[in-house]
């Protein structure tokens, strides 16, 4: 097990309303710990130094829902491709490194309290899209009806969007473009969400601007820094969605 000494800086913010800064500690860690473990290192010197420990988001620890949300040496969930904060191991880092550790920045994203962050604009997005509403009957196989394998494909791959917000932290411009398209993409593509898809588009696409979260323009940094690495094809199919919508929905 080899040791290491690392110099963390972390952003550090009583609550939305107050500014916050950079705090710089000394980690004792192991490059088999996960980032997450080193940060708890981090808290349980802080509470026996009888400081406060250092707020962050997670919960599966295992890289499938999102909720660490971090950004590490100016990248969202740190430097590897497809990996969430949790799944980031020490391992990557050298000992002496000096990381810094800050939350999404974004005006739609306010700060809770240091690298926690107020992600709740993503659910009213998905609440806009309101239900499926078509009567089903009792329910079926999945298998009865039938999708074509490559759209089914397409549904699967948008539906792995973890709702973690890494895309709109890397796009310079805080959209949620790729998060939205992917939702709408999931839902419109399958059979069951086809019929209301326009309405949904629109509803949707009204709710993500209502939220404050900037416009898209083709930086491509969101899907380059998504954990699950949601296709840019999600944007262009809810734009094309968004044009048809517009002109033939009625409002």
């Amino acid at each position: 097990m080899s040791d290491m000494k690392l110099t963390v800086k972390v952003w550090r913010q009583k609550n939305a309303k107050t500014s916050g800064s950079f705090e710089t500690y000394k980690v004792d860690a192991n490059e088999h710990m996960s980032f997450l473990e080193m940060m708890d290192v981090l808290n349980e010197q802080l509470v026996k130094e009888k400081k406060e420990p250092v707020a962050f988001e997670h919960d599966c620890r295992e890289g499938i829902c999102g909720a660490c949300s971090m950004v590490i040496d100016g990248q969202p969930h740190g430097p590897l491709q497809a990996t969430t904060t949790c799944q980031l191991h020490m391992r990557h880092f050298k000992d002496g490194d000096t990381i810094t550790v800050e939350p999404y920045r974004a005006k739609a994203f306010p700060v809770i309290k240091d690298l926690v962050v107020d992600r709740s604009a993503f659910d009213r997005i998905i609440q806009a899209g309101g239900y499926i509403s078509v009567n089903t009957g009792q329910a079926v196989d999945g298998n009865a009806i039938p999708v074509e394998k490559d759209v089914a494909v397409k549904a699967f791959d948008a539906a792995t969007c973890i709702g973690c917000g890494a895309c709109v932290a890397a796009c310079p411009n805080g959209s949620a473009m790729l998060f939205t398209s992917a939702k709408i993409s999931h839902l419109g593509l399958l059979p069951q969400g086809a019929i209301e898809h326009k309405h949904r588009t629109l509803k949707m696409v009204a709710q993500m601007d209502k939220e404050g979260f900037g416009n898209c323009t083709n930086i491509g940094a969101c899907s380059a820094e998504c954990p699950k690495e949601i296709s840019l094809e999600n944007i262009a199919r809810m734009n094309r969605s968004y044009f048809n919508a517009s002109l033939t929905t009625d409002k």
